[in-house]
């Protein structure tokens, strides 16, 4: 483990999550920004990995388990991704495509047990990392990579795990701050910091979620717990619900982002499956 918090994989991939929960600070997600065309072919391959969500029902099974109809869905982008990605990468980068597409594949779960964790998003924004390594996605891409390409990416997952029943990855139960994500905490924290009246203790608010929702990714998450939960949200998200107590969002912010460090990103468990490359590699940090 130390060797990967040492890595320049590391610096790189928490510098990403920073330097986009920087970008987003302040602003909701009707914010006017701009879309590039990497951004659009981004937004279509996830659009097309939902159309084939609805090409590959469920199947008729006892439903307390994973379905099993994900692992024909997996198969599907397990073939594909290469393609998939090629669409988003220009010609004269086709080399990186193989790379890239690894952690596409690593983001959606996993087809032997159908569970899905914050180890998978973690491949996903590893994969937006790998883009902007290769000058695919650039700086002024920052707010769209959170608000567009990742945003749908939830979108996704969600009718993932609620179609196919996916099971928590290494889930602490109402210990961990959600069963399935992370990210979006962070920066859906960001967005809301200096809010002229939303306040943390406001997330445990039915009316207030219901209201801002669709303007800020951390009551999209809340809104998604509740529709899958039942019970006092104490009790089902307490890590959350003590959240919920801190005074300012800013506080909320650090916090995560020093929780995501030693909860996801120094935990065995999570980084074991963590894919090492030309792109982020395994090497020590170059200090020149």
């Amino acid at each position: 483990m130390g060797k990967w918090k040492r890595s320049q994989a590391y610096a790189d991939y928490i510098g990403f999550i920073l330097t986009l929960n920087e970008g987003v600070k302040g602003k909701k997600l009707t914010f006017e920004y701009k879309v590039s065309e990497a951004i659009e072919k981004l937004v279509a391959l996830l659009n097309t990995l939902d159309r084939w969500i609805d090409e590959t029902p469920p199947m008729d099974q006892p439903s307390r388990f994973g379905n099993k109809a994900f692992r024909t869905w997996y198969a599907r982008l397990d073939q594909e991704a290469e393609n998939l990605v090629a669409t988003v990468v220009p010609t004269h980068l086709a080399a990186a495509v193989p790379e890239v597409a690894v952690y596409l594949k690593e983001s959606v779960g996993n087809s032997t047990r159908i569970d899905y964790g914050t180890g998978h998003e973690a491949a996903f924004a590893a994969f937006l990392c790998c883009l902007c390594k290769i000058g695919v996605l650039r700086v002024d891409d920052q707010i769209a990579i959170v608000f567009k390409v990742f945003n749908r990416y939830l979108e996704v997952m969600r009718k993932l795990q609620k179609t196919y029943r996916m099971e928590p990855a290494g889930s602490q139960g109402v210990w961990g701050l959600d069963d399935f994500q992370f990210l979006p905490f962070i920066w859906g924290s960001s967005q809301l910091i200096d809010h002229p009246y939303l306040e943390p203790r406001h997330f445990v608010d039915e009316k207030a979620v219901n209201e801002n929702h669709k303007d800020y990714m951390f009551l999209e998450c809340i809104l998604f717990i509740t529709e899958m939960k039942t019970g006092p949200f104490a009790e089902h998200s307490n890590q959350l619900w003590n959240i919920s107590a801190v005074p300012t969002w800013s506080k909320v912010n650090q916090g995560l982002i020093r929780m995501y460090k030693a909860e996801c990103l120094e935990k065995f468990p999570v980084i074991q499956h963590f894919k090492f490359g030309s792109l982020l590699p395994i090497h020590p940090v170059s200090l020149c």
